[in-house]
């Protein structure tokens, strides 16, 4: 991993806005940073944005994945931190799209003054179903569809982009999640993906401190209700807005209602300010 003073160049970070509170955007899985450009613009004007690639995403430098440092979520966690450190950042809201909103619960466990509030959209503590916990997947499917994305990489972004994406009366939706998946490195792709789908985060929810709002799509193949419901009920300091919008990418397909629920929540409180003893 590059050292702190060069993890803006090597996570190809943005930062740009007007306002003083800092809201850092984190992508998911085979996504980059250009996820957020239909959310962003409406946080410019009161907000600082930033914006990055995690390694092997969008244009960040490939040559930087360490399969030491991200062999477990707690290595990007680590990053995210990283990257907060170099700018110098505290009271952040985290605002993080499906296996980076597990990543930025961990961010926030780990740096609890750094983070005044959390954003959780589509997250999911764990994907594998586990007696009553119905995380969606049961071992044999995740396998067969990771062992699909090992052998055609391509092959499966084109299946796989407008099934995570839904929508299909829209199918320019999940074309342009699919040019997102082909412009990261396939191989550290691979990698984050088996990591995203076998991790299993449900014991460091209650360490969180910080407050969270959880978005919970409708149709969502990739994180089901149930998995939302048990986030709410499981995370200390949280509140859980079922969306309108259906799929795993609500950012994309419906910013609108997006930007409404995150703005209402960054504004909910006459104190935006959050620390550990808080």
């Amino acid at each position: 991993m590059a050292k702190t003073a060069d993890v803006l160049k090597t996570q190809n970070v943005r930062r740009f806005g007007r306002g003083a509170r800092p809201i850092l955007f984190a992508h998911g899985l085979g996504c980059d940073q250009g996820m957020w450009n239909a959310v962003t613009p409406a946080f410019e004007d009161d907000h600082e944005i930033i914006l990055f690639d995690h390694i092997g995403a969008g244009a960040s430098d490939f040559t930087a994945f360490d399969r030491v440092r991200h062999s477990g979520l707690d290595g990007y966690a680590a990053d995210v931190i990283a990257i907060c450190d170099a700018l110098q950042l505290r009271d952040v809201a985290f605002v993080g799209h499906s296996v980076s909103a597990m990543i930025g619960v961990l961010a926030a466990v780990r740096r609890p003054e750094m983070f005044s509030r959390l954003v959780l959209i589509g997250p999911s503590p764990c994907y594998l179903n586990d007696g009553e916990y119905r995380g969606g997947f049961d071992a044999a499917t995740l396998n067969e569809l990771l062992d699909f994305m090992d052998s055609n990489y391509l092959g499966w972004s084109s299946a796989m982009a407008p099934v995570i994406m839904g929508n299909p009366d829209r199918p320019e939706l999940g074309e342009g999640l699919k040019e997102s998946f082909c412009r990261a490195d396939p191989e550290i792709a691979k990698h984050f993906a088996r990591l995203t789908f076998f991790s299993d985060n449900r014991a460091d929810l209650a360490k969180l401190k910080t407050p969270a709002l959880i978005m919970q799509c409708a149709l969502d193949v990739i994180a089901p209700e149930f998995v939302g419901t048990y986030m709410h009920r499981h995370l200390n300091d949280s509140q859980l807005v079922r969306l309108a919008a259906s799929g795993h990418c609500p950012h994309v397909s419906h910013p609108l209602e997006v930007i409404s629920v995150l703005r209402n929540f960054l504004t909910s409180s006459s104190s935006y300010h959050h620390t550990a003893a808080a």
